[in-house]
């Protein structure tokens, strides 16, 4: 039985949603407007700001794209009403973010500044010199960029050097011994 996939999707009064009859479903909101096609198999119910989803049977296959349904339309819900949020930080001697016009310049070590330019719908913020904000809509594309950059520089374990997500714990090892 699935737990996700039971809980009921509470649509907020500035949000609405639309769900075709072959689950083609699009959310509008303050943030922006979102569309997906949904696994046809899976009933989506709309009863005015709840949306309830059911499957057809306890088959295995049912079973596992149930709970994923219904979290892949909470987060449109919940990206077009508040959004979504990753923040990453720089740890090392002279790293730093920072931003020229749109686009995100990273120096991080390498003989070159390594550039990202984030697509429509997220946006990047540096409030520090070593901490980086990606925001957007949707969070499949927000966690993208964040893993990309993450990528440029990952944390390594013996100095804990690298970009990090905030909060991220780095399992550090004890370095070479002398004689």
């Amino acid at each position: 039985m699935s737990r996700i996939g039971n809980r009921q999707i509470e649509v907020p009064e500035n949000v609405t949603v639309t769900i075709s009859a072959d689950n083609f479903a699009t959310v509008k909101g303050p943030k922006g407007e979102l569309s997906r096609q949904l696994d046809q198999e899976i009933t989506i119910n709309q009863e005015g700001n709840v949306i309830t989803l059911t499957r057809p049977s306890d088959s295995k296959d049912h079973r596992s794209i149930h709970g994923t349904t219904r979290s892949v339309l909470n987060n449109m819900v919940v990206g077009v009403s508040t959004g979504f949020e990753r923040t990453l930080e720089l740890i090392g001697v002279g790293y730093r973010a920072q931003m020229q016009g749109k686009k995100l310049v990273l120096n991080v070590g390498y003989s070159h500044p390594v550039e990202f330019t984030p697509e429509e719908g997220v946006e990047v913020e540096v409030p520090a010199n070593t901490k980086i904000i990606v925001r957007g809509y949707n969070k499949e594309h927000v966690g993208a960029l964040a893993s990309n950059i993450r990528q440029v520089r990952p944390p390594e374990p013996y100095k804990g050097k690298g970009i990090r997500y905030e909060g991220e714990i780095v399992r550090r090892k004890e370095g070479k011994t002398g004689k």
